[in-house]
């Protein structure tokens, strides 16, 4: 696809300059076998800290702007009850208006949580497509060039593996069963981490109010779906886009660990987790603006009904004189 190709010719450059410059790390610092399959296995992973550490700002702003979809879902369920029944054309542009003014006045947008995972698939076909020509033996559109490419093609892990093999290619030959066994330990490795990852969100970072609503069922059905994906694509893919495709769950993984440990979704159990945790050190503050009950002197009753008494006899005796 010339079109495909020419929008990805960029990215592309780039996944080769990060990935032949860690070539160049793990080959001239630490005197790796520049032909090894786990030389380039290192260097796709390096390839993945990079890409990830340059999200990182993206993913911040995913989490704030999830924060602030919470705090609009009441006023935008209000928007929608407004029009609830009404099927016209009318009411829907008037709603549909509604909804997007209240998303500009609160800078919020609802395809931020999506932005991560759309900015990294055009990096995973970019890698997908140097790994395929590399085991073709052609060289890249930049840094590497013929001979880094036949060397990533040609390149074998632990001697047996070939890195542009899959495990259906190994199934349908007949071996080597090292593919195989190695294609489907990651396999189950992915499936396994990306329903960790979003089994920890979904049980500990979601308030009740979120639980409660439609999406939450529809995410729930996406869990258990969302792994079948890797199991019927991860057996076509190249052991190298997999290693790659393993660390970047890997790294998500870690990376919700932290989010929820650390900046949980207020009201859900992370956050409750959190408090206590807090509390048990002696670091959980009080809520900014919200005066402590003990600091509240309690006003008798009595108090409360004399006071105004006595105030209208004070202005009634200085009317008589």
């Amino acid at each position: 696809m010339p079109l495909l190709d020419t929008i990805l010719w960029p990215i592309k450059w780039v996944v080769e300059l990060i990935l032949v410059a860690w070539h160049w790390v793990w080959t001239n610092v630490f005197q790796l076998d520049p032909a090894a399959g786990l030389t380039w296995v290192l260097s796709i992973v390096g390839l993945v800290i990079v890409v990830r550490a340059a999200l990182i700002p993206i993913f911040v702003r995913q989490i704030k702007s999830q924060r602030k979809m919470l705090e609009v879902a009441p006023q935008l369920k209000k928007i929608q009850d407004k029009y609830k029944g009404k099927k016209d054309q009318f009411s829907r542009e008037a709603m549909s208006r509604e909804t997007m003014e209240l998303y500009r006045k609160t800078g919020t947008n609802p395809l931020a949580s999506c932005l991560p995972l759309l900015l990294q698939m055009p990096i995973f076909f970019s890698l997908f497509s140097v790994l395929n020509n590399a085991q073709k033996g052609q060289s890249g559109v930049g840094p590497l060039n013929a001979e880094l490419g036949k060397q990533f093609g040609d390149a074998t892990l632990f001697g047996v593996a070939p890195l542009h093999d899959t495990f259906m290619s190994a199934f349908n030959a007949g071996g080597p069963w090292q593919v195989m066994l190695i294609a489907g330990l990651m396999v189950v490795l992915m499936t396994a981490s990306q329903f960790y990852t979003q089994l920890q969100i979904m049980a500990k970072n979601q308030s009740p109010e979120a639980k409660a609503s439609p999406m939450y069922k529809q995410q729930r059905i996406l869990l258990y779906i969302l792994p079948l994906v890797f199991v019927f694509s991860g057996v076509a893919f190249p052991l190298g886009v997999m290693f790659y495709w393993l660390t970047s769950n890997f790294w998500t993984m870690g990376q919700q660990f932290l989010v929820i440990r650390n900046m949980p979704t207020p009201g859900s159990e992370a956050a409750k987790a959190r408090e206590a945790r807090l509390a048990k050190k002696g670091k959980l503050e009080p809520t900014k603006g919200a005066p402590e009950i003990e600091s509240i002197p309690e006003v008798p009753k009595t108090t409360q009904r004399q006071q105004p008494v006595s105030k209208n006899r004070a202005k009634k005796q200085g009317d008589k004189k």
